[in-house]
């Protein structure tokens, strides 16, 4: 049996969570970087809890102003600290809620860089394994952040993205190129269905201006090639 995972973001201030909720398998919480505060966390797990999905926690740059999307030269022992202050306060809420934080994925700038920088990578599974140790990490295939969790005896589930376009170096094309962000539903299906045997989880972005529309795609062409949809370990 085919199963993959797919995933989209909660909690960032987008319009569509209890849409989105509902064609997704596993989300991302954001929690108090890029964006999301006690509040917000509560409201998505609340969504999470009602609709049986897995629930991880999204640990960003704390730079709202730029959605954590621009990289900070911050030193690894700062980053660390930084991604600790997050995941303790979402693994506190999630343990009133009643739920396990089932993964960590880093978001925007600071997994990119996670990705690429052993010691950013480092300070990320440091924090992961201090405060959210019976997680998996969510990361891009074959880069840095992979090895550092495997290297630390952490689950990973291998990431893909069915609405951003990749370079020929298989890494995604940056937001600042036009065209980086795939909004027509067909297309992401389409790269949903050619990156589907390659990775564990697909994900769509919660704050894309057609994001309910794409998840949707996306989720109608996996099952209709004979993929199950369902949360890694579920």
């Amino acid at each position: 049996m085919r199963r993959i995972d797919l995933n989209v973001d909660l909690g960032e201030g987008a319009d569509e969570d209890a849409r989105l909720i509902t064609l997704a398998t596993s989300v991302n919480i954001a929690c108090g970087g890029h964006a999301g505060d006690a509040a917000t966390i509560r409201a998505a797990l609340a969504l999470a809890k009602r609709h049986g999905v897995a629930a991880g926690a999204h640990p960003g740059f704390e730079d709202p102003e730029h959605f954590g999307r621009r990289a900070l030269d911050l030193p690894p022992p700062v980053v660390e600290a930084m991604v600790a202050r997050q995941l303790i306060l979402f693994r506190e809420i999630a343990g009133e809620s009643g739920l396990p934080v089932s993964h960590v994925k880093p978001h925007g700038a600071l997994y990119h860089l996670a990705d690429t920088d052993p010691s950013m990578a480092r300070a990320v599974v440091a924090a992961i394994v201090r405060h959210c140790p019976g997680a998996a990490v969510t990361v891009p295939p074959q880069g840095a952040l992979e090895a550092e969790a495997r290297g630390a005896g952490l689950r990973v589930i291998r990431e893909g993205f069915a609405d951003r376009r990749y370079g020929a170096d298989g890494r995604l094309v940056s937001r600042d190129v036009e065209g980086a962000v795939i909004d027509d539903a067909e297309e992401a299906a389409n790269q949903a269905l050619e990156l589907a045997d390659e990775v564990d989880t697909l994900c769509v972005h919660g704050d894309g201006s057609e994001a309910v529309g794409v998840l949707s795609a996306v989720r109608t062409a996996l099952r209709s090639r004979g993929w199950t949809i369902a949360a890694p370990g579920h």
